[in-house]
């Protein structure tokens, strides 16, 4: 390892060390608890496929370029450091970046499934940020519909020839937003007893939206600048990954 990326490391760690210092709130992905057991169970049942699907593309990517497992542990540790520092927004809920598009960019929405259900399992029980019983839920909600989004974006994104920082941006940002349009469903299924589903969606897009939309703007600059970052000290890994030629 050269001094640059030795530097780069040193400041990426006291980057992580400053963000995950925040003031404790009383809030959640979607709260243990909060959803009847039926849909727990419901959500956590259409994980699966994905869950799989995520394992094999892991294990794929690593049987051919196992150096690739340290930029793959930096993905799954930004995704836990950036979606931990949360703002109420909503009882039982809460509004804070996701740091899945980053990782779906690299390695394929698919992996990041599992890179998120590690995380949202570590927040449940070491920072009470979710819950187990909710589990499903948060994971189809953060580490699969907003991934596979952001993923989509991307690809689109380079067939129209933008910009590749852009593409990253947008990527980054709508996956971040679609996470929360996903959970808001998600709270209006199951919440609706006292008006139609539509109202209650629309209730709860509408609480989310003030925190949310500068959230998500915020987390696609900041994903930017991390790409950009890997452009400059990560050359090889992206290499191997096949995305260099594209950066360039």
């Amino acid at each position: 390892m050269s001094k640059k990326q030795k530097k780069i490391m040193v400041l990426a760690s006291a980057f992580a060390l400053i963000l995950g210092i925040a003031p404790n709130v009383n809030a959640m992905h979607i709260m243990e608890g909060y959803l009847p057991g039926g849909f727990c169970i419901a959500w956590g049942v259409l994980c699966i496929p994905f869950l799989i699907a995520g394992f094999l593309s892991i294990k794929k990517t690593l049987d051919e370029h196992r150096n690739l497992i340290t930029m793959l542990a930096m993905s799954g540790a930004f995704i836990f450091v950036i979606s931990s520092l949360k703002i109420p927004s909503v009882t039982g809920s809460c509004s804070h970046m996701t740091g899945t598009g980053l990782g779906a960019i690299l390695f394929g929405p698919a992996a990041v499934s599992i890179l998120g259900l590690i995380v949202l399992l570590f927040q449940a029980l070491l920072l009470a940020h979710g819950g187990l019983t909710t589990i499903g839920a948060n994971t189809f909600s953060m580490a699969i519909a907003g991934p596979f989004v952001a993923y989509g974006i991307y690809v689109l994104c380079n067939k129209c020839k933008v910009n590749k920082r852009a593409s990253v941006f947008l990527a980054a940002c709508l996956g971040d937003f679609f996470t929360y349009c996903v959970t808001a469903v998600q709270l209006a299924i199951a919440h609706n007893t006292d008006t139609t589903f539509g109202a209650a969606l629309g209730k709860f897009l509408m609480i989310f939206a003030p925190t949310q939309v500068p959230l998500a703007v915020i987390e696609g600059i900041l994903t930017v600048v991390i790409f950009m970052g890997l452009e400059t000290y990560a050359k090889p890994e992206l290499r191997a990954m096949g995305i260099l030629k594209e950066a360039k």
